[in-house]
């Protein structure tokens, strides 16, 4: 929605002085221009997403309590966001983390905020493409871009390789936005909190660094579990029933024939 004052141009002029002076919306809308150039959509397969809509039903049948505090940040979502407040999800592939992620950052982009949406593996190139002779941005100024949209939505923490140079971006990005007091949404599925291990973030912090995942614990609070059967193989391989034999015609069982004269040799 435009500025009232400025008409939108992020300007007020003074006719008597001929002068113009900034609005007061202008930082507001240098800040979302900037984020812009990062802001992402929503993926194609995941438009459709709502509350209404499965897979969410089912989700909320088996994950009640996920899926209630998933609706109590939607339906506050410029409220987290203005406090930094973020989530974030674990357990297996294909259980719905991406899915409720998702939701959150629709919902977020339908309350008019800037979001970005990056799986760590997508996000990682991105940032070492910075590096190269004709990139549009440095790394710092990448970084500072990522860090001024109001939500980062970062998909499968855990799939990317480590390395020291991956440890550093990624705890460089999380920290600022921490700094920042700006929200982050995660999924990941390298914290086992089904209560089998005694350390169940161990291959998470190994896999992203202490500091990070210390970051993400104080912005999102505990992650929230999702578990269950992968969803993508039981949609994949969901074949009819088998007929039951008892009811297939045996080829070879005369009995099964209708005893009708054959016709052949009958003129036509």
């Amino acid at each position: 929605m435009d500025c009232t004052k400025c008409d939108g141009s992020g300007f007020i002029f003074d006719e008597e002085a001929r002068k113009s002076y900034p609005c007061e919306c202008r930082p507001a809308r240098l800040a979302r221009k900037r984020a812009a150039a990062v802001a992402g959509r929503i993926p194609k397969m995941y438009r459709g997403v709502s509350f209404e809509r499965e897979p969410l039903p089912s989700l909320e049948r088996s994950h009640r309590n996920v899926v209630r505090e998933v609706r109590r940040y939607c339906d506050s979502v410029s409220e987290h966001l203005d406090a930094g407040r973020g989530m974030w999800f674990t357990g297996p592939p294909g259980t719905g983390k991406t899915t409720l992620a998702m939701l959150i950052s629709k919902h977020a982009m339908q309350a008019d905020r800037t979001v970005a949406i990056y799986s760590l593996p997508r996000l990682l190139a991105i940032l070492r493409e910075t590096f190269r002779d004709d990139a549009t941005h440095s790394l710092s100024q990448l970084i500072d871009v990522l860090c001024s949209v109001d939500l980062l939505h970062i998909d499968d923490v855990g799939a990317e390789q480590t390395s020291p140079w991956v440890l550093e971006q990624l705890y460089t990005v999380v920290n600022t936005r921490y700094e920042e007091q700006r929200a982050i949404i995660v999924t990941t599925n390298l914290i086992d909190v089904s209560g089998a291990s005694g350390e169940p973030d161990r291959e998470l912090r190994d896999q992203i660094g202490e500091r990070t995942v210390s970051r993400l614990y104080e912005m999102c609070g505990d992650p929230l579990p999702m578990f269950g059967t992968d969803r993508r193989l039981e949609t994949q391989f969901n074949l009819p029933e088998p007929v039951s034999a008892s009811t297939t015609p045996d080829p070879f069982d005369d009995s099964q024939w209708d005893e009708r004269p054959s016709g052949y040799g009958r003129p036509r």
